[in-house]
């Protein structure tokens, strides 16, 4: 256990970016059209294989915890209405791009995509994989809302063609449920653990939480344990972000039911406890998996990634983001579509990418970009050796350096010579050093989540 020392405490109450991009969405500008997006699709190379993202911004319950683009449809015409767009957009994608080496990786996220039916989840990894041309060893993965996860659905998505399915667990103590809206008794995730692996579907992983309303070290602690009954291949433990003035509902979570962010790390460190002690190798600063996992031997290689979805072994230097609020990356920058469903549906009847804000890149951004996922990924990184890489001189950046090795004195990360490392201790706070890279980072926003 690490203690919490005052200076420690400050760290851990900055608001700093979860750096899945850089530069991260806040520098994003709106872009008047969809010119921009398509020149860079046209640029996508025979040899490239290239990634999907899909958003299903619907849920069959609101939880008030929540910070995605999502809504409850009442009623399935909706979701009809919505694929329909969707099926356009990746049309108009699909016809956008050069000829490519197939996707490597599909993930569709949300909102719920088990909000979906089974047929039409089914037929719409089809469309995906015809249009794109899925690469034989793919990964198909999906998020589940495992408290509406239906039997039919959950059995048949081996057969869909998925080959990971990641379960919003977040807690299974029944106090901190109610006060998330979010009832999902253990026996019901169970239940469907064993439907999504009797269909087929082989790698099973947990999101959990901690900093939720009437969480403490002990039902945290004790939630990773009944979580870990069920032998996830992944764990990725978040700390619940409270931003009423962005997302309306949760002003139904109080204030006062919500620790400090003293009680916030106490939490951290208990979850953290018990997936050590199980044998879980922890990845970068929130994920955790089996040693013989995928994305551990990535970390060992120097594979390991980080995108809009978090970490991953994805090799793709090409994201196609399809869906409301999704956003594409690619060499040259970024693309996130219309986050308003209306929005993004109109641009979608008028053939145009539904693409909404952007932001090209420049080779200080890929720089430091480098700089900052690779020390996000491996907790460590050679400074000199990026910037030689990148084309720079290995002093580029000495000043950022320096501000790290301020840093020092804290034991938050040691510094020799330009290399910086980050003791696995301190792991969670990973991000307050990679801010001594980000030039914006130095102006606080309350629109990015706490580093603890």
């Amino acid at each position: 256990m690490t203690t919490l020392t005052e200076s420690l405490l400050v760290h851990a109450s900055r608001n700093l970016p979860r750096y899945t991009s850089y530069p991260t969405a806040l520098a994003f500008q709106p872009a008047p059209d969809d010119t921009l997006t398509r020149d860079w699709l046209g640029t996508i190379q025979p040899t490239d294989a290239v990634s999907v993202y899909v958003h299903i911004p619907f849920c069959e319950r609101l939880c008030w915890y929540c910070g995605c683009h999502t809504s409850v449809p009442n009623g399935y015409d909706r979701i009809s209405d919505f694929l329909g767009h969707l099926t356009s957009e990746l049309d108009l994608c699909s016809d956008a791009m050069p000829p490519h080496a197939g996707a490597a990786h599909v993930h569709f996220g949300g909102g719920s995509p088990n909000s979906l039916s089974r047929d039409d989840f089914s037929g719409l990894l089809a469309s995906i994989s015809r249009r794109f041309g899925l690469r034989l060893g793919a990964e198909v993965a999906v998020e589940l809302d495992p408290g509406h996860l239906d039997r039919d659905f959950a059995r048949g998505l081996g057969a869909a063609g998925v080959t990971r399915a990641s379960l919003g667990v977040q807690t299974f103590d029944p106090e901190v449920q109610r006060l998330v809206n979010r009832i999902q008794p253990f026996k019901r995730v169970e239940t469907a653990v064993a439907d999504i692996r009797r269909g087929g579907v082989k790698a099973v992983n947990f999101d959990m939480m901690y900093g939720l309303p009437g969480q403490t070290p002990d039902n945290v602690a004790a939630s990773l344990r009944t979580a870990l009954s069920l032998a996830p291949d992944r764990v990725a433990l978040f700390g619940y972000a409270h931003v009423p003035w962005m997302k309306k509902h949760q002003a139904m979570i109080r204030p006062e039911d919500l620790a400090d962010v003293a009680g916030r790390w106490g939490q951290a460190e208990a979850a953290e406890a018990v997936l050590l002690d199980h044998g879980y190798i922890r990845i970068g600063m929130d994920h955790f998996a089996h040693p013989d996992d995928p994305m551990t031997a990535q970390l060992a290689n120097g594979g390991l990634r980080r995108n809009f979805q978090g970490y991953t072994d994805d090799p793709a230097a090409v994201l196609i983001g399809l869906g409301p609020s999704a956003i594409s990356a690619f060499r040259q920058g970024y693309a996130q579509n219309a986050s308003r469903v209306d929005h993004w549906a109109a641009a979608v009847k008028r053939h145009q990418l539904p693409v909404s804000r952007q932001l090209a890149t420049t080779r200080d951004d890929r720089l430091r970009g480098a700089v900052i996922e690779r020390l996000m990924c491996s907790l460590e990184v050679d400074v000199a050796s990026v910037c030689t890489e990148y084309g720079y001189a290995a002093s580029t950046l000495d000043d950022e350096l320096e501000s790290a090795r301020t840093l020092r004195v804290d034991g938050l990360c040691a510094v020799s010579g330009r290399r910086i490392s980050v003791s696995p201790e301190f792991s969670r706070l990973v991000r307050v050093v990679a801010a001594c890279f980000d030039p914006q980072a130095s102006r606080p926003s309350v629109r990015h989540s706490l580093a603890i």
